[in-house]
């Protein structure tokens, strides 16, 4: 092995020594992506990339700022607001978006957006009415 070589791997052990952790959240993140509705824990999402449950709370504050229930709530508001702007009911988005609780999502989501979920939809609908008398329809 030529000095070079010897080289390129030492560099690369330091510049890729964080991959593994790095595939580990972004799997988890992708996970809760496309599974945002269904009952997500700790326990399931740690046994989904095999590390323990603390270790994967670290991990996932560390390079998303957020811990992975956070982000899964947040992801949860996110597709409400969709689901409310298209007309779907409270009642149905709070269960479409994995909520279990009529109570805990208008909670959270008013304190995400500071406004209840029929308060969000009521000023999406109208909101919408004004843009179309103007004819200046445009989509978030």
């Amino acid at each position: 092995m030529t000095f070079y070589e010897k080289e390129l791997y030492r560099i690369r052990s330091i510049v890729y020594s964080n991959e593994g952790q790095i595939n580990t959240v972004i799997g988890i993140r992708n996970y809760i992506e496309n599974n945002y509705d269904a009952n997500l824990n700790l326990e399931l999402l740690s046994h989904i990339q095999f590390v323990s449950k603390y270790h994967l709370l670290r991990l996932f504050k560390k390079y998303y700022g957020l811990t992975p229930r956070q982000y899964l709530i947040d992801k949860r508001i996110e597709k409400s607001k969709e689901h409310l702007i298209n007309g779907m009911s409270v009642t149905e988005t709070c269960f479409a978006v994995g909520f279990e609780s009529l109570g805990s999502f208008s909670t959270l989501f008013k304190t995400k957006t500071g406004k209840s979920p029929s308060e969000f939809q009521k000023e999406q609908l109208s909101r919408s009415k004004i843009d179309l008398k103007f004819g200046t329809l445009e989509h978030e």
